[in-house]
């Protein structure tokens, strides 16, 4: 290990034993956790209302204080974003993380305060390097340059303290000048807006940089990585970074990257260290090198609750809490946080992989499925089973999105498939054969709605041109940051828009 990364591993490492603490206590550490939030916003707009001050349980907090989505919340970060204050949170809101509105149509404008900078975004930041350090001691992390895939800012358009666009682009907004030093391209470059002259940019900026990790979301960091192979004319990015020892990555599975990823970056040394960093906060960070699920972060000033996703849509779901989750089970996230978002459903369902500690994996979104015929499709599902398609035909998958098609007008109902293959199978029927059997050992649900062809038919799997998912998302206006593809749809409105990218010009 190099000087400069061994004095800065030293300083970063020391964090370890705090981990070490609420894995030790963590029932304990979110009950202090909830008392400290109620405590901070007991005198605000929201507190006042739901009385706050004289919550003293954890069942008088779920009694008082709602379920809440962003429609519920809207008119107070509204009200926030026209300048006024104390609504619900008690320090200063001037920043808002502007959603990929991967769900709906519209944006969403999440609140980030002071304390969700520092206490939850950066610490995690600074907790994905204590823990990658604490795994790899030879590390030479430090010896080089980070390369970041954020999103861009703007000024509010209704209030001109405030300021809007993607969480990547506010903690790199706010980070200390320290972290300046290490992080490559400068902000000029790395917050532009236009995010295909931003991608040329930052390919010949970083080319004779010696970058030795990269973070970001992995179909963004993988547009640039071809990039840069492409300018440079080189086979592998080895031979452009050679010190290049980890991607830190998230936002979508990397599972139907990974291989492309191992295509670009040939040496065995390198590392990837999966993170759950939303709009909302950070939640989870690859904490083990022999597994793909990712430590709960419990000290960031983020309470837990969580739904069973088969109880999602009841009119008063019930809300669990750390000790009465299950391994293996889907729950919706519930958060409750220092930025005042209160018991507030983010989207998300997780999976624990295990209670001591507590782990968890990200198994899909509580409004990304496909469920038009009872089958109950979620994205884990979609992804495992693609994956087994992928394996057994040799093939790799790029993009993809699903959703049905209805009886009607002469068709069968079945499930269509838009996939942009990195790597196409040879024989297309083949692969929606083997899709539809991995699809059945998946999910019992599918396989029922799929026998003997009674309600839904083979799979229709239809191979899209190259950059037909980029084409859509330009068009959406959803290029570059932590926008995605949605996985699944309970409509066609997407794949209908996405197909008709295909007869469109360039």
């Amino acid at each position: 290990m190099a000087i400069l990364t061994s004095v800065i591993s030293f300083f970063i490492r020391q964090r370890i034993h705090q981990i070490e603490m609420f894995l030790k206590y963590p029932h304990d550490v979110q009950q202090d956790c909830l008392t400290n939030l109620l405590k901070s916003a007991k005198d605000t707009e929201y507190g006042r209302l739901h009385e706050f001050k004289s919550i003293q349980s954890l069942e008088k907090f779920q009694e008082r204080v709602p379920l809440n989505c962003y429609d519920t919340l809207k008119p107070y970060i509204d009200r926030l974003r026209n300048g006024e204050q104390q609504l619900l949170w008690n320090s200063d809101i001037r920043w808002f993380s502007k959603s990929s509105g991967t769900t709906a149509g519209k944006s969403k404008f999440i609140p980030v305060s002071s304390e969700a900078l520092e206490e939850c975004h950066y610490k995690g930041g600074k907790d994905m390097l204590s823990l990658y350090l604490n795994n790899h001691p030879n590390s030479n992390l430090f010896d080089g340059r980070s390369l970041g895939m954020g999103g861009s800012h703007y000024i509010s358009d209704t209030n001109n303290t405030a300021y809007y666009g993607d969480v990547s682009a506010i903690i790199m907004q706010n980070l200390p000048f320290w972290a300046e030093f290490f992080r490559v391209p400068k902000l000029d470059i790395a917050l532009m807006n236009k995010w295909e002259e931003k991608i040329e940019k930052m390919a010949h900026v970083t080319i004779k940089e010696n970058i030795t990790s990269v973070a970001g979301v992995p179909s963004w960091t993988m547009l640039l990585l071809k990039r840069i192979l492409e300018i440079t004319d080189k086979k592998n990015i080895n031979e452009v970074w050679p010190n290049l020892e980890v991607f830190f990555h998230g936002g979508v599975s990397f599972t139907p990257y990974r291989k492309q990823f191992k295509n670009l970056i040939s040496s065995s040394e390198m590392n990837y260290v999966e993170t759950y960093n939303a709009s909302e906060g950070f939640f989870g960070i690859q904490d083990t090198t022999d597994g793909d699920d990712m430590l709960l972060m419990l000290d960031y000033g983020i309470f837990y609750e969580f739904i069973p996703l088969e109880n999602v849509h009841d009119e008063h779901p019930k809300a669990l809490t750390l000790e009465q989750v299950e391994l293996h089970k889907n729950y919706a996230i519930v958060i409750t946080t220092n930025a005042g978002l209160w018991r507030y459903m983010i989207g998300d369902t997780v999976t624990f992989t295990s209670l001591s500690p507590y782990r968890i994996k990200i198994s899909g979104r509580t409004k990304t499925f496909i469920n038009a015929f009872g089958e109950e499709l979620i994205e884990d599902n979609a992804i495992k089973a693609l994956t087994v398609a992928c394996e057994k035909t040799n093939s790799e998958v790029l993009d993809f999105t699903a959703a049905p098609v209805y009886l009607g007008e002469g068709k069968n109902a079945r499930h269509q498939w838009l996939i942009e293959f990195a790597k196409p199978p040879n024989d297309l029927q083949q692969f929606s054969e083997i899709l539809d059997d991995a699809l059945k050992a998946q999910n019992s649900d599918y396989e029922a709605k799929r026998y003997q062809d009674l309600m839904l038919i083979l799979p229709e799997v239809i191979a899209l041109p190259e950059k037909t998912f980029y084409k859509w998302l330009k068009k959406s206006g959803k290029l570059g940051g932590q926008h995605k593809v949605p996985r699944l749809s309970n409509d066609r409105r997407i794949a209908d828009e996405i197909l008709q990218c295909i007869t469109q010009e360039p």
